[in-house]
């Protein structure tokens, strides 16, 4: 009997996940595009800066981001490698606070504001509850990461298009689970003039039934729950402990190991 964690929620092969940055007034058109197209995405605000200059007010960001994920990005957007242990601390705990009273939910995410980041900073995250972070070293790859707390996306906004096509299309020798990630910003469509994008990917990617549309925290959640399966020494039997229903393969076939119960495979 050969098992294979090959699936995602569901049973599907391909999942899709969208993070975008810094929380300004145009993440509004870019959520209205997306929930048009059934894509969900993860945004890193900025506590900081609600209600100034070009950014969304914090009254908004609950109603706004419904069906998507908050997650941090600090509170002032810092270059965390130049900063000291206190004041990174400071920056993720407050804006993780700020974010968590408007959304009602843990945030437990967050995006490097510039991309920078060093070991001292890696070496922080855990204890100030942070499960992931995401980079801006996109490697064009349909991978799952290897480290959550240095995840690479597949691409930045503006290749997002091309790398859709590849990814819709991809057939891969062996099963395996694929992820489409991309990242940017939304005001990078209005000042490039280019918001066409956002509906050539969702013309791609929409109504996709052999794709799950996930947040980081879900593909996270996801990821750590099908790690604590329990499997008997034969491989006869499952036992899921978590509350998530988790999918895999048995000998090449789809089986569900559903939350709290005891599989006979």
């Amino acid at each position: 009997m050969k098992i294979k964690f090959d699936r995602f929620a569901e049973g599907k092969l391909k999942a899709v996940v969208f993070s975008f940055d810094d929380g300004t007034i145009h993440d509004r058109r870019l959520v209205a595009s997306m929930n048009q197209y059934g894509l969900r995405g993860t945004f890193h605000l900025n506590s900081g800066f609600f209600g100034k200059d070009n950014y969304i007010e914090a009254g908004e960001v609950a109603s706004l981001f419904a069906g998507h994920e908050v997650s941090a990005h600090t509170v002032t957007h810092p270059f965390l490698d130049e900063s000291p242990l206190e004041q990174i601390a400071e920056e993720i705990l407050y804006d993780r606070s700020v974010l968590e009273a408007l959304v009602g939910y843990p945030v437990r995410g967050m995006s490097y504001p510039f991309g920078t980041y060093n070991d001292q900073v890696l070496g922080m995250l855990p204890s100030l509850g942070i499960e992931y972070s995401r980079t801006v070293k996109s490697h064009g790859n349909f991978t799952m990461p290897s480290n959550w707390l240095e995840w690479h996306p597949t691409c930045h906004q503006k290749t997002m298009v091309e790398d859709a096509k590849r990814f819709v299309a991809s057939q891969p020798k062996y099963k395996r689970k694929e992820l489409f990630f991309a990242w940017g910003h939304s005001f990078e469509f209005d000042r490039d003039d280019n918001w066409e994008l956002i509906d050539q990917v969702g013309e791609v990617l929409a109504e996709d039934s052999t794709i799950w549309y996930a947040t980081m925290a879900e593909l996270v959640a996801y990821t750590e729950a099908e790690k604590q399966l329990r499997f008997s020494v034969d491989r006869g039997i499952v036992h899921n402990p978590t509350a998530l229903d988790i999918w895999f393969s048995v000998d090449g076939e789809t089986v569900k190991a559903a939350a709290g119960r005891v599989v006979k495979l």
